[in-house]
């Protein structure tokens, strides 16, 4: 199985988490790597991912610029570090030189071009803090109290039937919810 796993990502032009760690980048306990992330292999080694990191799909993380290769003939390159209990959205570019402290969210298609501190939600191009995490929380526990709030059965894992997922369109018409 991990051979063709690696058939696969090397078809997409990808490298295997697996295969970026034998090249040097350095990863916690549970990292969650949704298809399509780009992890610089040329950089990898500049890399640490803390525990429990999600990217999701079509993160990139860059260890290099070459804006400057043209005008002063070298690459800018900078270690890129990502602390413990991250979730980076879907389409967010990070840049070199870089840290995400602990026990935060980057918002979907952002941009994170300096450090952003422990504790916060960040969004935006250049990302920035728009909030603490617990602001974060405690408005989403709030609206959990208001609904709708899904179990496991609603999800492809539990093979989710037509009726289920049809109740649950109906109920999303003009709101958000939250699953399991």
């Amino acid at each position: 199985m991990k051979l063709f796993k690696r058939l696969v990502y090397r078809l997409r032009g990808e490298y295997t988490t697996e295969a970026l760690v034998a090249m040097g980048m350095t990863v916690g306990k549970n990292l969650h790597r949704m298809r399509g992330v780009i992890l610089d292999p040329g950089h990898c080694w500049l890399i640490t991912l803390g525990d429990n990191v999600g990217l999701a799909t079509g993160v990139q993380i860059l260890c290099h610029d070459a804006s400057t290769k043209t005008w002063l003939g070298h690459t800018r390159i900078g270690r890129v570090t990502v602390g413990d209990n991250v979730f980076i959205g879907a389409g967010t570019i990070v840049l070199p030189g870089v840290t995400i402290g602990d026990n935060v969210i980057v918002g979907v298609n952002s941009t994170v071009s300096r450090d952003i501190p422990p504790n916060t939600v960040a969004v935006g191009s250049p990302a920035a803090p728009i909030m603490t995490l617990d602001e974060f929380l405690d408005r989403h526990r709030a609206a959990m109290e208001r609904g709708p709030v899904y179990d496991e059965s609603f999800t492809l894992r539990q093979n989710v039937p037509m009726e289920k997922r049809l109740r649950q369109r109906a109920d999303l018409a003009d709101t958000c919810g939250y699953i399991v």
